[in-house]
């Protein structure tokens, strides 16, 4: 599979940049998509959650009112889950919600999300570029000479790049990340994925594993 590969300006270059079928072109596994998707977004949760139980309420321990003879139910102490401002019963505790997935299963769902991408015609390669300094004009002119402003994209570096990062930071429809920083959910994510050239062998050399 070969794409144009276009400069700054949204102009091709001239140069075609081949991309790799086992990662771009595979019958897409969804339901391997699925579980690496659920896992990164479990993985954001902070399951910090916490509600007072029973024995956390502060409050008498007495028995409220006599076992029989009342012809309401037993009650035992004021903290019962029951009455106003006992404790909660059954309520959130603290847990991780992180989950495990086996490395070849989540190398199945990036390549299934890339080929879905370049199925949809959503993928541009970009010539490398850089900033001589941070400055979000500069990212937001690439943005409009790849008709992007109004999109969601996402900009994968081959190498770190700290003024490019700056640059898109303040913008939120764009992203920009490492190529070992990808996630089939940041890929699906994006309307369209840019891929610079230098990150393509990085790209294909992780997920052809």
């Amino acid at each position: 599979m070969k794409l144009a590969v276009l400069d700054i300006n949204g102009k091709e270059t001239g140069r075609k940049a081949d991309l790799s079928n086992n990662v771009f072109a595979i019958e897409p596994n969804n339901h391997a998509v699925y579980l690496d998707v659920k896992q990164y977004l479990a993985n954001q949760r902070q399951g910090t959650h916490k509600a007072k139980e029973r024995a956390e309420i502060t409050g008498s321990t007495r028995k409220i009112k006599k076992q029989k003879g009342t012809g309401t139910a037993r009650a035992g102490s004021i903290k019962s889950g029951v009455f106003r401002g006992g404790g909660r019963m059954f309520g959130p505790r603290p847990r991780s919600y992180s989950i495990k997935l086996n490395k070849n299963l989540k190398r199945l769902a990036r390549q299934s999300a890339f080929s879905i991408k370049a199925n949809e015609k959503s993928i541009v390669v970009l010539e490398d570029f850089n900033f001589d300094s941070p400055k979000t004009k500069n990212f937001t002119n690439i943005l409009k000479a790849l008709d992007l402003q109004n999109k969601k994209s996402l900009f994968v570096l081959g190498a770190s790049n700290n003024n490019v990062y700056l640059s898109s930071r303040n913008l939120k429809g764009s992203e920009v990340v490492m190529y070992s920083e990808l996630s089939t959910y940041k890929i699906l994510n994006a309307n369209q994925v840019v891929l610079l050239e230098g990150a393509l062998e990085g790209i294909v050399t992780n997920l052809s594993k």
